[in-house]
C-alpha cells in the first residue's frame, strides 16, 4: 500500500485517554509527569546558569547535547538489559541514578563549586539514568496495556510530557529568577522520587521465556540484526535521526534567542518554552483526529515543514509574541513527529526484541539530537544564531522531502507475541551448545505456483533471518523441478530453539500461505541435522545417528 494512503487504512486505536484506565500505567504515567516537571525546571535552571557563567555560545548549546548524548552511547546496551532482565528493575535503577546525580548537583551549586564542565558532567549523569529508564519504560508499555492501546499510550506519554512542558519551563524561569537555581535543583531532586515510589509499588505481568538468558553480546547482535532487516524500523530510525539533527536548533539555541534577540531573562525563556509546550500539547490531543484525516507519512512531512517555519520565524522576529506563536507551531511538529515514529517502531517490534529496537531507535535519534546541538551551536558561535536557525530551517525542508525515499508506512495491527513452541524429539544427546544445526524443509511446488512461491520465499528469508537463521538458501532439484528445498543454519541447538520461540503469529501466517502452494499429499517435510567435523584430528562417535528427522 502506498505510504500516502488515506488514514482510514490505518488501524484506529482506542481513545486517547483509554490507557489511563489501567491502574499500573496511570500510576507510573502520573509519577513520570511529576518527574518531567522537575526535569524541565532543571533544564531551564541549567541552561540559564550556563548562559550566565559562560560566555561561550557553544557551551550553552552543549547543555542539550550533554543530556541526550548518554542515550546515544548507552541505549543499545540498556535495551539489551531491558529484554534480558526485569524491565521494572531496570527502570528503578535508572531512576535512582537520576535522583542521586541531581542531589549531588544541587549540593555543589549550593556550595558554589560549579563551573561549565561540572554542569555538563552532571547533566550527562542524569542523562545516563534516563538512557537506562526510557527504553525499559517504553518497552513496558506493551506489557502493561493491551496492544490496541499501545498507540494511545505512546501518544499519552508524549502528550503528558508536553503538557508539563507548557507550564514547567515558565515556572522554572520564575523559580530561577525569584529564588535562584539552587531551589530549582532541589525541587527537581524531590520530583525524581515520585517515579521511584510508583515503580516500587506497581508490578505487572511479563511473559517470561523458558530459555536461558542471552549473553549481552548476543542480545545486542540479535537486536541489531532484527532492526537491520525491518524496513519499518529502519525508515523510522533514519527519519528520526535526521529530524533530531535538524530540529534541535529550536531548543538548543532558544536561550540565546531569549537573551540576545529578545533581550529577556529567565522569565522570557520560560514563556518561550511554554509556547513550545502548548503547541505540542494541543497537537498531541488532536493526534488521533489528524491521523483520520491524512496518512502518517503526510503528517510527519507537514510536521517537519512546521518546524522549519518555526526556525525561520525565530531567526527573523524581534517580537516575543510572534516567537511564542512560532514555537507553538514548532512544538506541534515536534510531538507529531516523535509520536508517529515511536509508535511505528513499537508496532513493528515483537515483544522479545522491543527493548532493543527501541533502544537502537533512541540511540540514533538522540545521537542526531546531540550532533545537531553541537552543529548549530558551532554555527551560532562562529557566525550568528540567526544564520544557524536559517540553516536549520533549510535542512528541515530537506528532511521533509526524505519521505519519498524513506516513507513511514501504515501502522499494522497484528499479534507480535511469540507463539508457544515445543522442541522436537531427537535421537541424539544434545546440549545447548551442540551444533551447528542444519534445517532443511522440502516443498513440492507445481509450475503454476512457482512465481507465487518465490514471492513468499523472499518474505520467508527475511522472517527467518531476522530471528536467527543463518546461511539461508533455496534450492531447486534439477531432476525433479517441482522439488524445492529451504535450508538454513543456526550456530547451536539453543539458537535453534530461540529462533522458534521468537516466531510470532504473523510470522506463522507465512507457513499457511506456503502450505497452500504446496502440492504434496503430506505437509512439507522438515529435516533437522547436526554438522560433524570429518578431519583426522577428531574421531567421529559412531554410537549415535548423524542426524535426527521429524
Amino acid at each position: 500500500m502506498s505510504s500516502v494512503a488515506r488514514a482510514d487504512a490505518y488501524p484506529v486505536s482506542s481513545a486517547t485517554f483509554a490507557p489511563l484506565e489501567n491502574p499500573t500505567f496511570r500510576s507510573i504515567w502520573l509519577a513520570t509527569q511529576v518527574s518531567s516537571f522537575g526535569w524541565l525546571m532543571q533544564s531551564v535552571a541549567i541552561s540559564w546558569l550556563m548562559a550566565t557563567i559562560s560566555t561561550s555560545d557553544l557551551m550553552v548549546a552543549l547543555v542539550q547535547a550533554s543530556s541526550t548524548l548518554p542515550a546515544f552511547i548507552l541505549s543499545v546496551f540498556a535495551g539489551a538489559i531491558a529484554d534480558n532482565f526485569s524491565r521494572r528493575r531496570v527502570m528503578f535503577a535508572g531512576r535512582c541514578l537520576m535522583a542521586v546525580a541531581s542531589a549531588v548537583l544541587t549540593g555543589l551549586v549550593a556550595l558554589g563549586l560549579v563551573d561549565p564542565w561540572t554542569i555538563l558532567g552532571f547533566s550527562f549523569l542524569i542523562g545516563c539514568g534516563a538512557a537506562f529508564n526510557d527504553p525499559a519504560w517504553q518497552a513496558s508499555v506493551g506489557d502493561i496495556v493491551d496492544r490496541r492501546d499501545v498507540p494511545a499510550a505512546v501518544t499519552l506519554i508524549s502528550v503528558g510530557f508536553n503538557t508539563v512542558r507548557s507550564v514547567g519551563p515558565a515556572l522554572g524561569g520564575i523559580v530561577v529568577a525569584s529564588f535562584g537555581p539552587v531551589t530549582a535543583f532541589a525541587l527537581t531532586t524531590l520530583s525524581y522520587l515520585s517515579p521511584l515510589c510508583a515503580i516500587w509499588r506497581c508490578k505487572w505481568n511479563v511473559r517470561s521465556s523458558p530459555l536461558p538468558r542471552e549473553s549481552m553480546a548476543t542480545a545486542i547482535h540479535d537486536g541489531v540484526r532484527f532492526t537491520a532487516m525491518s524496513s519499518e524500523i529502519k525508515a523510522a530510525t533514519a527519519r528520526g535521526t535526521l529530524f533530531g539533527l535538524t530540529s534541535i536548533s529550536i531548543l538548543a539555541l532558544l536561550p540565546l534567542v531569549a537573551r540576545d534577540q529578545l533581550g529577556g531573562g529567565p522569565i522570557v525563556y520560560g514563556i518561550l518554552m511554554a509556547g513550545f509546550g502548548a503547541g505540542a500539547f494541543l497537537a498531541g490531543i488532536c493526534n488521533s483526529y489528524f491521523r483520520r484525516m491524512m496518512s502518517q507519512e503526510r503528517l510527519i512531512t507537514l510536521a517537519s515543514i512546521a518546524c522549519a517555519a518555526c526556525c525561520l520565524s525565530l531567526a527573523l522576529t524581534p517580537s516575543l509574541a510572534v516567537a511564542a506563536i512560532a514555537l507553538a507551531l514548532g512544538g506541534a511538529g515536534w510531538v507529531i513527529t516523535w509520536t508517529g515514529l515511536g509508535v511505528s517502531v513499537q508496532l513493528a517490534s515483537p515483544r522479545w526484541v522491543v527493548g532493543r529496537t527501541l533502544s537502537i531507535y533512541y540511540a540514533l535519534t538522540y545521537g542526531g539530537i546531540a550532533a545537531g546541538s553541537w552543529l548549530w551551536g558551532t554555527v551560532a558561535e562562529n557566525y550568528s544564531p540567526t544564520l544557524s536557525l536559517e540553516g536549520s530551517a533549510g535542512a528541515l525542508l530537506l528532511v521533509a522531502a526524505t519521505g519519498f525515499l524513506l516513507p513511514i508506512r501504515q501502522w499494522k495491527e497484528q499479534e507480535q507475541d511469540p507463539l508457544v513452541f515445543k522442541a522436537p524429539e531427537v535421537a541424539v544427546d544434545l546440549t545447548s551448545r551442540s551444533g551447528p544445526i542444519v534445517v532443511k524443509i522440502e516443498y513440492s511446488i507445481p509450475e503454476r505456483n512457482v512465481e507465487a512461491f518465490l514471492d513468499q520465499m523472499r518474505e520467508r528469508r527475511r522472517v527467518q533471518s531476522r530471528v536467527g537463521a543463518r546461511h539461508w538458501t533455496l534450492q531447486r532439484d534439477l531432476q525433479d523441478p517441482s522439488l524445492w528445498t529451504e535450508t538454513f543454519r543456526t550456530p547451536t541447538w539453543m539458537d535453534y530453539l530461540r529462533l522458534n520461540h521468537r516466531l510470532t503469529a504473523a510470522d506463522k501466517d507465512l507457513d499457511q500461505r506456503l502450505l497452500e502452494l504446496h502440492a504434496g499429499e503430506l505437509p512439507p517435510r522438515t529435516n533437522i541435522s547436526i554438522e560433524r567435523p570429518t578431519g583426522p584430528t577428531r574421531r567421529r562417535d559412531h554410537s549415535t545417528p548423524f542426524f535426527s528427522r521429524r
